[in-house]
């Protein structure tokens, strides 16, 4: 009896302690409870980004924090230019490139100036040592010689007395036909190059002067050289020892899609912007338009003259060819901070409807003026945009996931 009023009294014992454990639990999940009910509703939720079914776009679901962090503004109009844009190369001007070869074939005996030089218009740049010309200033020599053979004679003939008529005449006709060779020998050795006070030295010395000046035709920088000694040149036989080249203008060659070239005319202006200078605009205007179409790439050249004095332009730069066809128009236009590029290549936008719920959305982006994005594609105006923190929700798509 005693042992059953023990048993009795701990069955009690723990019936209590259940209960108790029960009451405890049950308050503290209604504390909890009470607790998740006194945070803002709209930070209850993760931004987990989830896919819209009617538009197949990625959503994302901000909390308050995450909305107070990004700028949003309605789609607006922006005036853009009606341009045409594509890519070229820049080159020398061809036509104020000079490559400079001798006026006869000879061996190089010494060049005076190198590759990059700044020369002026009849500057030397090089001598040769021409079998043409030591074969005219040999010539020269022998008529010189014999011009002054025959003036003795002459002289001679007239000091005789009763010398012959005949003999006089013949005298006089040997004289001026020497003089005549003389003087044609000294009009083939001129042409060489040779000044008549060099002329008359070589005449007086009876020694002849192999070399053979070439000059520079045209003012310019040397863009190619290439006359080692003893180099063989002729005329007309590329590659030429030296090209002089006016590089104050350059040349752009652009490749213009078939469809744009109706648009495009000589003369007028266009943009150029190389990747050296990003923020410099280079003036040009377009000098030709090639009659041919690449039937591959179905692509025209446009070639366009742009002034650089200061030579800062390089042949085979990548330069960016814009082209104004029309007057500026309206555009849909959302500030550049709210473009956004993606790994893949694509450009993207975040649109809302509610100020909450954020959709990605693929757009064609045009052309950037004034910090303003022209908008082709993808938005319609009026609309919510994030205009300042939509990268930062472009990069919670491929954030980690957090506990």
């Amino acid at each position: 009896m005693h042992m059953s009023k023990r048993i009795a009294s701990l069955c009690v014992m723990a019936i209590a302690i259940v209960l108790a454990a029960i009451i405890i639990e049950t308050n503290r999940s209604h504390a909890g409870s009470a607790s998740a009910n006194t945070l803002p509703q709209s930070d209850q939720h993760s931004s987990v980004p989830r896919t819209d079914s009617s538009t197949g776009n990625v959503v994302l679901e901000l909390t308050q924090t995450q909305i107070n962090s990004v700028k949003i503004e309605s789609v607006g109009v922006y005036q853009f230019p009606v341009e045409k844009e594509t890519v070229g190369n820049i080159s020398f001007a061809d036509e104020l490139s000079v490559q400079v070869f001798p006026t006869y074939q000879g061996t190089i005996i010494q060049a005076f100036v190198g590759l990059g030089a700044q020369v002026e218009k009849d500057q030397p740049l090089y001598t040769i040592k021409s079998p043409d010309l030591i074969q005219a200033e040999s010539t020269l020599i022998g008529a010189a010689a014999t011009f002054d053979l025959t003036n003795k004679e002459l002289e001679r003939v007239k000091g005789l007395p009763g010398v012959a008529q005949r003999e006089v005449e013949q005298a006089i006709s040997d004289q001026q036909t020497a003089d005549g060779a003389l003087k044609a020998a000294r009009d083939a050795v001129r042409v060489f190059g040779k000044t008549d006070t060099e002329i008359d030295q070589m005449i007086a010395s009876r020694k002849i002067d192999p070399a053979l000046v070439v000059h520079s035709p045209v003012s310019g920088k040397i863009t190619w050289y290439n006359a080692p000694p003893g180099l063989l040149v002729q005329p007309g036989n590329p590659p030429a020892p030296y090209t002089v080249s006016n590089l104050s203008v350059k040349w752009m060659l652009a490749n213009v899609i078939e469809s744009d070239i109706g648009l495009l005319h000589s003369g007028e202006p266009v943009q150029v912007k190389v990747i050296a200078y990003p923020n410099r605009v280079f003036r040009a205007k377009i000098s030709k338009i090639y009659p041919a179409v690449d039937p591959n790439t179905h692509r025209c050249t446009v070639r366009s003259e742009i002034e650089d004095p200061k030579d800062e332009l390089r042949p085979g730069m990548l330069a960016n060819f814009v082209i104004r066809v029309a007057g500026p128009t309206l555009w849909t236009a959302i500030p550049a901070n709210g473009v956004v590029r993606e790994p893949d290549g694509t450009m993207t936008a975040w649109v809302t409807t509610d100020r909450r719920h954020f959709e990605q959305r693929t757009i064609k982006p045009g052309l950037r003026r004034d910090d303003r994005v022209q908008i082709l594609n993808g938005l319609q105006r009026g609309e919510l945009v994030v205009t300042d923190g939509a990268l930062f929700l472009s990069s919670m798509l491929t954030a980690p996931p957090t506990d």
